[in-house]
């Protein structure tokens, strides 16, 4: 494992508590970040924090991304308790169910979107003030290659996480004059809970589709992501990261 050095540097991870989410809060405290873990399950995401405090500094903070007053209660909780933020990874999201466009329902559609989307751009929204004012931040937004190529059965996931690329470099550009580095990654997929929510048909669609021959893990994601959210990430912005095993090369 690279050394990354993240020493004084505060972190929020939304969906800390499992998945990529907790594999990156790991990554990020073994840097030497002090990482507060946002999501919606509190007693997840406090037993999370308590294993990462025997390695470095986490925090557990309940919140739900799709409202823009728990994200700056949040924000406020974890500025009282860590310091200024500055890095922001979201990675708070779900996959919806898998069927047709025509068959997909609006209510499913529109909390897909919610989350995945919306969730993003209020936690952008909220962090960018606080970043500009001390000239310095990373923001990484986790996308999915599914943003890039589309799933079949899977349109509101797809059309939710292309936002994200396109939110990240519109943000990426809006800060370029600054140290204020924003990118997002598009990882293929990983064997965490997501894969409940889905389908073994589309789960084997998926695998079918990387040339690697399996799915990415959840340390991969945190290694790149690592050093994106460093100092040493001082010109690249507005960038998609591919992590999707050379199914999309663009």
């Amino acid at each position: 494992m690279n050394d990354i050095d993240l020493a004084g540097q505060v972190a929020i991870v939304t969906g800390g508590a499992q998945g990529i989410g907790y594999a990156v809060a790991e990554r990020l405290v073994r840097s030497g970040a002090k990482v507060a873990l946002w999501d919606m399950d509190a007693e997840l995401a406090r037993e999370a924090a308590t294993g990462l405090c025997k390695i470095g500094d986490a925090i557990a903070v309940q919140v739900d991304v799709t409202s823009p007053d728990d994200i700056s209660s949040a924000l406020d909780e974890t500025e009282d308790q860590l310091g200024p933020v500055s890095i922001a990874v979201n990675s708070a999201g779900i996959a919806g169910i898998n069927t047709t466009v025509d068959d997909y329902p609006v209510e499913e559609w529109q909390r897909v979107i919610e989350i995945n989307l919306n969730g993003t751009f209020y936690l952008n929204r909220a962090v960018v003030p606080g970043m500009k004012e001390r000239g310095y931040g990373r923001i990484v937004n986790i996308a999915s290659i599914a943003g890039k190529d589309g799933n079949p059965n899977a349109s509101a996931y797809s059309a939710s996480k292309a936002g994200v690329i396109a939110l990240t470099k519109s943000l990426g550009k809006e800060l370029a004059s600054q140290d204020i580095a924003v990118n997002c990654v598009t990882p293929a997929a990983a064997r965490t809970r997501i894969f409940d929510q889905m389908t073994d048909e589309h789960i084997n669609y998926m695998l079918e589709k990387i040339p690697r021959a399996r799915f990415v893990e959840v340390e991969e994601i945190a290694n790149m992501i690592s050093w994106m959210v460093s100092a040493e990430n001082s010109f690249t912005t507005g960038a998609v990261f591919d992590l999707s095993g050379g199914r999309a090369t663009y």
